[in-house]
């Protein structure tokens, strides 16, 4: 079966998160390891890290996954913002070694109308910036993004680009969304548009390092830069798209994130038992 989790709150402390994964039935989950709309941190206490790594320990999830805050721009070109988002690139990094995290999973960023060669540079230099200071052995994941306007890596080739640029490339893999894909063109959802797409995806960077699926639908259609997911099979990719990319041998065995909406009708309990459905 497929390894599949969600998104988990960590109100009351990073430590709370396992008890919720666990309850919800996760066999892998992200979390962020601070308050993702904000610049201010509060350091992690030895005893919060501790409660961490022994649930995880005896819960037997993994991998489990960081996901950096919102406000750091890695491709801006205002320099207090772009320095403060490389400074909380390096902290995440290193809070990610204490709590014994291997994956963080960063956005490319925007380059608000400097250009994408431009933008290509400042994230390529922010990511070896913070990695030249950093020991640990945490794999930095690009996440591909839905092509919105201004934003870097809606396309594999940008994704390329700032890779050719970075100097510690065995800390590095990528995270695949499937609605960024979607939204950006690449038609995942049937069997001949999947396989291009991983067939380029091969091509350009080699499926070993593809290290982690976010799996969400779309509320968006195909190529229409809108990064609006919806619950698995009741967006625009669909059930039997979502089908199609859980039998593949290429990705089946990937941990998968799930950050699909919850409201009234359906919340992460119903999209991780759809996604076991189709998966069967």
């Amino acid at each position: 079966m497929v390894r599949v989790g969600v998104h988990v709150s960590i109100a009351g402390g990073v430590d709370r998160a396992v008890g919720r994964a666990v309850a919800m039935g996760c066999e892998t989950f992200q979390i962020f390891s601070r308050n993702p709309r904000g610049w201010r941190l509060k350091g992690l206490e030895r005893g919060t890290v501790e409660r961490f790594v022994n649930g995880i320990k005896a819960s037997g999830i993994y991998p489990v996954v960081d996901h950096m805050p919102y406000l750091p721009n890695l491709a801006g070109p205002k320099e207090d913002v772009y320095l403060r988002s490389v400074d909380a690139l390096s902290l995440e990094l290193e809070r990610c070694s204490m709590l014994r995290i291997p994956y963080l999973v960063t956005h490319l960023g925007s380059h608000l109308g400097s250009g994408l060669e431009r933008g290509y540079l400042r994230v390529a230099d922010g990511i070896n910036r913070a990695l030249s200071g950093y020991d640990g052995d945490v794999i930095l994941l690009l996440e591909n993004t839905a092509g919105t306007k201004n934003s870097v890596g809606g396309k594999f080739e940008d994704i390329r680009a700032i890779l050719d640029r970075i100097e510690k490339i065995d800390r590095i893999g990528i995270c695949f969304d499937t609605c960024h894909a979607y939204a950006a063109g690449y038609d995942v959802r049937t069997l001949e548009g999947l396989d291009t797409t991983l067939a380029r995806f091969d091509e350009l960077f080699g499926l070993s390092m593809l290290r982690l699926l976010h799996l969400n639908d779309s509320r968006g259609g195909l190529g229409s830069g809108l990064d609006r997911h919806e619950h698995i099979g009741l967006g625009r990719i669909g059930e039997n798209g979502f089908r199609l990319i859980l039998h593949d041998s290429r990705l089946r065995n990937l941990p998968m994130i799930l950050e699909t909406p919850v409201d009234h009708d359906r919340g992460d309990a119903w999209n991780m038992a759809k996604v076991r459905e189709l998966a069967r």
